[in-house]
């Protein structure tokens, strides 16, 4: 299904609530996302970090405008924690009659159903770009059990993919108001190692953009590939992130961490 026509290109922007709602504003993108000073942090040096949290933006928007997630992981536990926060680079996309902007691979159509049309070929390319990261701070010392993967929209679906067909275990993939974005014949592509890699779905019921049913459809779909996924709807909640979602995120990696340690 397709939305009536729209007289200017629409950008999915991520949207953090802390004690007030409040909106990140897209103020820059970069050619190279992954590469940029700018777009990364770290708590403590690299040597020292235990733990890697990738996030991934949505559609038109920008690494740094969401740096100030990190703010609210205020557990002990994240002090050793390296944070990355790359930016998209600048691609047509066929939603906004092909208008330019940050965009880790096309989208098709909005709003996103549970039947929406995918571009596997542009995904397959950023899901390369996000592998080279992992592998990178795997090389540098990071466990690959201590590594996360999070985004938001158009990032929610880059991070599915890219934590599914990544070949080994890691910490977790967290996606938030996400979808599907590639057809069930890539599950042959899962590797049994990956498919041990738990997934957390948060999703607003009220989501205009990517629909409600487009997120719900993700757990009998993962759960036929054999993938642990918890899924988590809020009410009230349009195309955005919320201040309890993040906090829930916090636990949720939280106490992954503790069992990481634990076990090691």
């Amino acid at each position: 299904m397709r939305t009536s026509r729209l007289t200017k290109p629409i950008v999915l922007l991520t949207t953090a609530l802390l004690s007030t709602a409040f909106f990140f504003v897209i103020f820059f993108f970069q050619n190279n996302p992954y590469l940029s000073s700018t777009s990364s942090s770290s708590q403590n040096p690299d040597s020292m970090a235990r733990t890697f949290i990738l996030w991934l933006h949505g559609l038109g928007d920008s690494g740094p405008a969401n740096e100030p997630i990190k703010t609210l992981f205020r557990s002990p536990e994240f002090r050793n924690t390296k944070w990355l926060f790359p930016s998209a680079p600048s691609n047509p996309v066929s939603c906004n009659y092909g208008a330019v902007m940050p965009s880790w691979f096309d989208i098709p159509e909005l709003p996103l159903t549970a039947g929406s049309p995918k571009d596997e070929s542009s995904l397959l390319k950023a899901v390369k770009n996000v592998h080279a990261v992992i592998d990178k701070e795997i090389a540098g010392g990071i466990n690959p059990e201590n590594v996360y993967i999070c985004g938001f929209s158009q990032g929610g679906a880059l991070t599915l993919a890219s934590v599914l067909l990544y070949p080994k275990t890691l910490g977790g993939g967290s996606v938030f108001s996400g979808w599907i974005p590639f057809n069930s014949s890539i599950i042959s592509q899962f590797t049994e190692d990956a498919k041990k890699t738990p997934i957390l779905w948060s999703h607003g019921i009220d989501d205009k953009t990517v629909l409600f049913e487009a997120g719900q459809a993700a757990l009998p779909f993962l759960q036929q590939a054999g993938v642990t996924c918890e899924f988590k709807a809020y009410p009230d909640l349009g195309h955005s992130i919320s201040n309890q979602e993040l906090q829930y995120l916090e636990s949720w990696i939280k106490q992954r961490m503790q069992s990481s340690s634990s076990s090691s």
